[in-house]
């Protein structure tokens, strides 16, 4: 139970800071309808949002992995509210992107050392980890029924009012971190040795996750309502679907990885998203909530297994794999949206959307080119007896002459 605690505080700060990823697509409808943007324009805005912290998210984990940096975790926080606070006061394209770019700033700032001190807190649990992970899910989840209703009231003069869960979240990370179990934790340090090659296959896994899910996140509010209709409110539906289904695939994901095991239960759930999005795209009418469902499940129920794999990967760089897996893969994304949107402007939104089912056919194909981390070797969870010399005992004492 005392390890319950920090892991609930710490999750509810991640659903906190992530609400402010999953506002962005929220956003996109009503950039479209008060602003008149096309599908390039808003996926600038996406990509303002990403890009710059898929660049620096890597530099803060080399930074965590060094000396940790808990109070990072609440002024990242609060710089991610922020951003998304200001995007609507500009009047102006430029002024809404750098908007953006400050909170992708803030959330690449976040997570390698939330992620490094969630990995030791929870001991390694696989449960713990997903429990963490979900609440990002969570975040993203609720950030469409925090945004529409708000910017549907009173347009985006009031995207201030979304700072409210940056503040509080804040707060209650503070909490966590001056907490004694907490800190006392957060300075062991993993040992094994780095395993660069397989990190890097399961990066790729991650990059085109994260095209696949950065893009539906962004276009999936307009693709809904082209296929069933009704406009934002069908779109914000879509978005919760999303976010929902994915929270409580990313829970799904830790059970069955400590029944099953971490890699048969990544190639498993990639395996079931590819018919998944095929559906999603291309099967009109009701059965695309389901569908949508379906695929968010499947490919949520990896996430919170790429951020243990990756740390066990790389135990030496726990910070940097947290920073790549939880966050990263999460941004990246972003990058490629810029793509879609051309796509769709010069084809359709239906083709746009489906170039994503062959990067889901990557995730699955690549899944069978990694294996389950080596444990480190057991002689490096013993400490000899020069690094503990107080550790002697009595009888040693005597014969020794003392």
């Amino acid at each position: 139970m005392r390890r319950l605690r920090p892991i609930g505080l710490m999750a509810t700060g991640h659903a906190c800071v992530d609400v402010y990823q999953g506002s962005v697509p929220a956003l996109v409808p009503f950039l479209v309808a008060e602003r008149g943007l096309g599908y390039v324009a808003v996926s600038g805005i996406t990509l303002a949002a990403t890009l710059l912290s898929s660049v620096v998210q890597p530099v803060f984990g080399i930074l965590t992995d060094r000396r940790p940096l808990t109070w990072l975790i609440p002024v990242a926080m609060t710089t991610a509210g922020l951003g998304i606070a200001l995007i609507g006061v500009g009047h102006t394209y430029l002024l809404s992107w750098l908007a953006a770019a400050l909170s992708g700033l803030g959330v690449a700032a976040y997570h390698p050392e939330a992620a490094r001190m969630a990995r030791v807190v929870s001991g390694g649990s696989h449960v713990g980890m997903s429990w963490f992970s979900v609440g990002g899910n969570v975040g993203f989840a609720l950030a469409p029924l925090l945004v529409t209703p708000i910017i549907a009231a009173g347009g985006l003069s009031l995207t201030p009012v979304l700072v409210v869960p940056a503040l509080v979240g804040a707060a209650i990370t503070s909490w966590a971190i001056r907490s004694r179990a907490t800190a006392a934790v957060t300075r062991r340090q993993a040992a094994g040795t780095d395993d660069w090659p397989s990190f890097l296959r399961l990066s790729a896994i991650l990059i085109c996750r994260s095209i696949v899910f950065v893009g539906l996140g962004t276009f999936i509010a307009l693709y809904a309502g082209e296929r069933v209709g009704e406009g934002t409110t069908t779109g914000g539906i879509a978005l919760f679907i999303l976010f929902a289904a994915g929270a409580l695939g990313t829970l799904i994901g830790g059970r069955l990885a400590t029944r099953y095991g971490r890699i048969p239960t990544l190639r498993t759930s990639y395996a079931v998203a590819v018919p998944a999005i095929a559906c999603l795209v291309f099967i009109p009418g009701p059965p695309f909530f389901a569908f949508l469902a379906l695929t968010a499940i499947a490919m949520s129920i990896p996430f919170s297994l790429h951020v243990t794999l990756g740390q066990d990967f790389l135990p030496g760089r726990v910070g940097t794999a947290g920073g790549m897996t939880l966050g990263l893969a999460v941004s990246i994304g972003g990058v490629a949206t810029p793509v879609l949107g051309t796509i769709a402007e010069h084809t359709s939104l239906r083709l746009a959307l489906s170039t994503l089912i062959a990067l889901v056919v990557c995730c699955s194909l690549i899944g069978y080119a990694i294996n389950e981390p080596r444990p480190a070797p057991r002689s490096a969870d013993r400490p000899s007896p020069q690094a503990h010399p107080e550790r002697i005992r009595p009888g040693d004492r005597e014969r020794a002459g003392g």
